[in-house]
């Protein structure tokens, strides 16, 4: 038997999260950045970015993945145990390579790229032993780290996108009303988290009846189990007095939104209600700075200002905010836009960010826990658009 290295494999219909016009357009706008830095060719491995440019999301499972682009062709490189479902979900062509001799992956991909051509590459996730691999089967002329141009076209939000990530929010929200109704003394919180999980997931599959399904999560987290952000779930039983903390997380063709909120299980002590309060009000503050102009590293020195004028700054654990898109808790990050004290980006029309203050009070002061509000802000020309409708406080979130 003949057993070719490479193959073509398609069947089926192409089913993808957006028109075809917006793949087109952010090709588009990669091959405009790669004529300008003299690039032949991009070889994306990256889940994100594979899944940007193209729709399909690997599942990797220790295989290679790549989405090859020129400036004629876009084709994602896929392992044979995914058949023809890269095809399907993909917006260009597609090369199945096979395993039966090692390597017949980078085989596939010099057969689109060629040899001794410019290559753009993503630094911050190709290993070093793919590097080597790729400088031996490609002999790439020179080669170049596109993951920071790349990382700047994914914080810009087209329309399409961000109708998008404006139901994902709703569908986070659908999650949040369903653990506070699951909420009780008694009640373990994987119990709790799998409740907003299945009302998440059957929410996406009404709203989106063509998708792919995988991925959505919940972080439920209870007293002592609050002081980090991403904490996982556990088997604790919620009791009387209990600091809360609801994350639903639902994915929707691999685009991420986020819910949090701070909440109490039937009371909340005079000492936990004012710092629930306190980041409550810094929350709020925090909203009301994002608005086109602004620099991240601005809107981060403003509520250090408002959390140290209350001598709560050195409760705080990270940043007050993110971009939002492609991206996990495994894959995908957009660094350029986060609200730290050493990002000095620009808040524009089109980019989506949140507001997140997070204070951490150690175990055995007064008002132990971690309290944490989380919103979903489209910047607009005027300021901003708040797309998280679930209430944030103590008024409705005290679950008795």
């Amino acid at each position: 038997m003949d057993r070719p290295e490479f193959y073509r494999f398609h069947q089926g219909e192409k089913t993808l999260p957006f028109e075809p016009q917006e793949y087109e357009s952010r090709l588009n706008r990669l091959r405009a950045d790669m004529a300008a830095h003299g690039i032949d060719a991009c070889v994306f491995t990256s889940m994100h970015n594979v899944a940007y440019y193209s729709g399909f999301l690997y599942c990797a499972f220790g295989r290679p993945y790549a989405l090859v682009v020129t400036p004629t062709d876009d084709v994602t490189i896929s392992a044979g145990i995914d058949a023809a479902q890269p095809w399907r979900r993909s917006y260009g062509d597609n090369i199945t390579y096979t395993d039966w001799q090692r390597n017949n992956y980078w085989r596939a991909v010099v057969s689109v790229t060629g040899t001794g051509k410019t290559i753009g590459l993503e630094a911050d996730h190709l290993t070093l032993a793919q590097s080597e691999l790729m400088d031996s089967f490609l002999s790439p002329r020179a080669t170049i780290d596109v993951a920071p141009i790349t990382m700047r076209q994914r914080m810009h939000k087209s329309a399409a996108e961000i109708e998008l990530i404006r139901s994902c929010a709703q569908v986070a929200d659908v999650g949040g009303y369903a653990i506070r109704a699951a909420i009780r003394a008694g009640t373990r919180e994987i119990d709790v988290a799998m409740a907003g999980r299945d009302a998440m997931e059957l929410e996406i599959a009404k709203r989106f009846p063509d998708a792919e399904y995988r991925d959505t999560w919940v972080w439920f987290q209870s007293g002592i189990n609050t002081d980090g952000a991403h904490n996982p779930v556990t088997g604790r039983v919620l009791q009387r007095g209990d600091i809360l903390s609801l994350n639903t997380f639902p994915m929707i063709s691999a685009y991420y939104t986020a819910l949090e909120r701070t909440l109490f299980v039937e009371s909340v002590d005079p000492a936990s209600l004012k710092i629930w309060e306190a980041n409550v009000a810094a929350h709020e503050y925090g909203m009301s700075l994002l608005k086109p102009g602004a620099s991240c590293a601005e809107v981060t020195e403003k509520i250090n200002t408002f959390l140290e004028e209350r001598d709560l700054l050195q409760f705080r654990t990270f940043g007050y905010g993110h971009s939002f898109g492609i991206l996990s808790h495994y894959y995908g990050r957009e660094a350029g836009l986060e609200l730290r004290e050493d990002i000095d980006t620009v808040l524009e029309p089109g980019m989506v960010i949140s507001m997140e203050p997070m204070l951490t009070i150690p175990e055995g002061t007064a008002g132990a826990g971690g309290y944490r509000e989380h919103d979903i802000l489209v910047i607009t020309e005027n300021g901003n658009d708040n797309i998280t409708g679930y209430p944030y406080g103590p008024e409705f979130n005290v679950i008795s």
